[in-house]
């Protein structure tokens, strides 16, 4: 476990990832009431909306990881959400990502995860993150692979996730 429970911020070169704020929440609630949620168990109510993303953000004074707020580092614009989670019933911590309509197809989520991964490195001093994966989510896969994951059979989240491995030893 980290010496400190609050979630740090990270700097890259298009974005500064930071600890959550409660304004988060109405990206968070729009993402989950729309389809774009049908990979992560949506849609769902902003009640039921509520309930996750508070339980993510309480892993970071629990277990020190969790969601970084994802901002434009030149606008301060949000766009997204990238971290580490593990709700109660996941094997191990998750590498998991989310970005607003208006952010998608511009590496954003790439570049976040990866300075996350370089985190969970340095700070974590893991040697391993997964990815859990619905098998429909072509455009996450293809993501987690780009990051360097491999494909493994191991238990996910679910009982058809598709589970892909980070080795963080060469990040």
């Amino acid at each position: 476990m980290p010496k400190n429970l609050e979630a740090p911020t990270l700097h890259t070169a298009r974005l500064v990832l930071r600890p959550p704020r409660l304004a988060d929440f109405a990206h968070f609630a729009a993402f989950y009431a729309s389809e774009r949620s049908r990979w992560e168990d949506g849609p769902l109510s902003r009640e039921q909306a509520w309930r996750v993303w508070a339980s993510d953000v309480a892993l970071w004074p629990l277990k020190g990881f969790g969601p970084f707020g994802v901002d434009d580092r030149t606008t301060g614009t949000y766009l997204g959400e990238v971290g580490i989670y593990q709700p109660e019933g996941y094997p191990e911590p998750e590498l998991g990502w989310f970005v607003v309509p208006e952010a998608e197809g511009q590496g954003i989520a790439l570049e976040a995860a990866q300075a996350v991964m370089r985190w969970a490195k340095t700070e974590l001093v893991w040697d391993r993150l997964v990815n859990y994966i619905d098998p429909g989510n072509a455009r996450s896969i293809a993501l987690a692979l780009r990051l360097g994951g491999k494909r493994i059979e191991a238990p996910g989240s679910g009982p058809t996730d598709v589970v892909i491995l980070h080795d963080l030893s060469g990040v």
